[in-house]
């Protein structure tokens, strides 16, 4: 019989043809090939890979929606900014954590996860082109989370990356960053937008009040809007340093939004539940999108989100969460530097641990994670999937439990996986 299969590819558009698949896909997609063949030589696959917490949900957020089910309004539409009770609990929240007042009529919209949120936002702000000099620029930390250079290359604009090192404290200045892209021959004109994430994934870095301020100072100075991606906030361990809201900065809501997210704090994310706060006419025409695309998130998952919000067992799971993690994270360490990494930086914030590639490997972060995975089942992102400055660097997501953890230390120490 004729093959009449259609060739379809063509029909896309330039950007979609030139988009990688997401790198946690590529390398759960290598996992399972091999999960096999590891798994009969006593190496099933430990995935450090993912930022994702196995720890379960919330017991009151499982409690209380299903106590809301038998409610038939509640199986309804919503709307894309989010019912009534929602955007309180938001507001409120921003107010007993961070000490900021944002109005839950004009300056909270519900987001199907910060992903979603930040991804329609750079989708709004670009003027698609494919002529180099002419595309909108997007400022966005190097090394920093994997689908910022994607949502932004789909778009058609420009990743510009923000060079975080040690040297710099990883809180590059920005007017240099500036003095950089006109060197490269771009229009500083074209700069629509900076993002920022503090804490930071991958690294686990955070930022200083004052760098922040710097932050706000930059993007009033040359009209440029300041997007927080802080999905992170609440997952740190010294409760007398807890990260900050840029709103809580000086002039930031005349020029930010922040993206919030219950996937990390609560373990939730396969609820795909967030919120985007802060400037109002950002919010606004951010929400004229949302309105043509989506019909906002299940109503019961709404009213349980903001119980959880305003509850003492979310404070509770949070701040259990992070003791757990704490200790995670030391032991591994502590692991790590047996097998001869000493330069590690334990972070004040994250689940993340950003190690350096052992010497042999000559900077090559892929070699190295497939070895780890091939070798021992241990798998791994390298540093080069965040960006130009991840060379050299490997990715470990310390979410698994203590028993996994402990087993990837022994393998290592097993297989030869040392630093020298």
């Amino acid at each position: 019989m004729e093959n009449t299969a259609i060739d379809f590819k063509n029909h896309f558009n330039n950007y979609v043809q030139n988009l990688e698949t997401y790198i946690m896909f590529q390398i759960k997609q290598r996992t399972l090939e091999l999960t096999d063949e590891l798994t009969k030589k006593g190496r099933k696959p430990i995935a450090l890979s993912m930022g994702a917490p196995v720890d379960m949900v919330p017991e009151f957020a499982v409690e209380t929606l299903k106590n809301c089910l038998n409610d038939p309004s509640i199986h309804t539409y919503s709307t894309p900014k989010g019912e009534k009770y929602f955007l309180e609990a938001v507001s409120r929240r921003m107010k007993t954590r961070f000490g900021v007042d944002v109005d839950p009529n004009t300056e909270v919209f519900s987001l199907i996860g910060s992903k979603e949120g930040i991804a329609n936002l750079i989708r709004e702000l670009i003027n698609p082109t494919t002529d180099i000099k002419n595309k909108d620029i997007i400022l966005v930390p190097d090394p920093g989370y994997a689908s910022y250079g994607e949502m932004i290359k789909v778009s058609g604009g420009l990743g510009y990356g923000l060079p975080l090192t040690k040297e710099n404290n990883y809180m590059p200045d920005l007017e240099l960053v500036l003095e950089q892209i006109k060197k490269d021959g771009l229009n500083p004109e074209k700069i629509k937008a900076l993002v920022i994430n503090y804490p930071n994934n991958p690294l686990g870095a955070v930022a200083t009040k004052e760098y922040l301020q710097s932050c706000v100072d930059f993007c009033l100075k040359h009209r440029i809007m300041l997007i927080s991606d802080n999905a992170y906030s609440e997952i740190y361990f010294d409760e007398n340093d807890k990260p900050l809201s840029i709103l809580e900065l000086k002039g930031a809501k005349d020029v930010a939004v922040e993206f919030h997210s219950f996937s990390k704090p609560y373990a939730m994310t396969g609820w795909r539940m967030g919120w985007v706060c802060g400037n109002r006419q950002i919010v606004s025409m951010f929400g004229k999108l949302k309105s043509t695309i989506d019909t906002g998130i299940f109503k019961a998952m709404q009213l349980t989100g903001a119980k959880l919000l305003d509850s003492k067992e979310g404070d509770e799971y949070i701040q259990n969460a992070n003791k757990k993690l704490k200790r995670k994270i030391d032991n591994f360490v502590h692991g790590l530097k047996e097998l001869g990494w000493k330069d590690i930086e334990t972070p004040k914030a994250t689940f993340y641990l950003w190690i350096s590639v052992p010497p042999k490997y000559n900077s090559d972060a892929k070699k190295f994670c497939d070895d780890l995975l091939e070798k021992s089942g241990i798998v791994a992102v390298p540093g080069d999937a965040f960006g130009t400055m991840g060379k050299g660097f490997v990715r470990l997501s310390i979410v698994a439990s203590e028993e996994s953890l402990d087993a990837v230390i022994a393998r290592m120490k097993q297989d030869g996986h040392t630093f020298n």
